[in-house]
């Protein structure tokens, strides 16, 4: 399975944006300055910002590419269709639960197989949570102090999804609106980025 790797916290800082979310991403000053420090032209800030969203949810270009296109032809704004389908892949709402403590820790656990769809085993970090939906941790994998700590004291508090602690559960209760979903980016500047092409 192809992935983003690489040291995160110089992704972090290169992009000038905690895309990662640990809190200590961007206390080491590097020496250089970042790319988001620098004055950049309308296509380098496009750029940018594409790089940072994709920062945020690990997905590679050609994948982002195919939900870019997909949510150009989604009778919605562009932009908040394009993060919605990002928001509800199951690697990401397995971290906003908190049953991961990262997007790549989250993304490791569906490919193991230690993640339930609706009580059905789904190994694909990219399938796409509805509504409804139930995702849970697998029976056996609820024995590790890990997954366990992660998902008591970890994730988000969203109000779209819906966190039962004692049954290793969490339920997506509806598509996020996109002001509440916890990211920083002008999606704006992303639409115009692939328009131009």
């Amino acid at each position: 399975m192809a992935r983003m790797k690489g040291p995160r916290f110089k992704q972090c800082r290169r992009l000038g944006l905690n895309v990662c979310g640990h809190p200590k991403a961007m206390k080491r000053a590097g020496n250089g300055t970042s790319r988001a420090d620098r004055k950049l032209s309308s296509y380098g800030l496009q750029l940018l910002e594409k790089q940072r969203l994709r920062g945020y949810y690990e997905v590679l270009e050609k994948q982002f590419r195919k939900y870019v296109d997909k949510a150009a032809k989604s009778d919605g704004i562009t932009g908040d269709v394009l993060i919605q389908s990002l928001e509800c892949r199951l690697d990401n709402l397995v971290y906003r639960a908190g049953l991961g403590n990262s997007i790549r820790q989250a993304r490791q656990m569906v490919t193991h197989g230690h993640i339930l769809v609706n009580g059905r085993k789904v190994d694909i970090p990219s399938y796409d949570v509805k509504p409804g939906d139930v995702i849970s941790l697998r029976e056996k994998s609820r024995k590790n102090s890990m997954f366990v700590e992660n998902f008591q004291e970890g994730g988000f508090n969203l109000d779209y999804i819906e966190k039962d602690i004692d049954g290793f559960s969490a339920k997506l209760i509806r598509v996020p609106e996109r002001d509440i979903v916890p990211i920083e980016i002008e999606e704006q500047l992303i639409v115009e980025f692939y328009s131009r092409k």
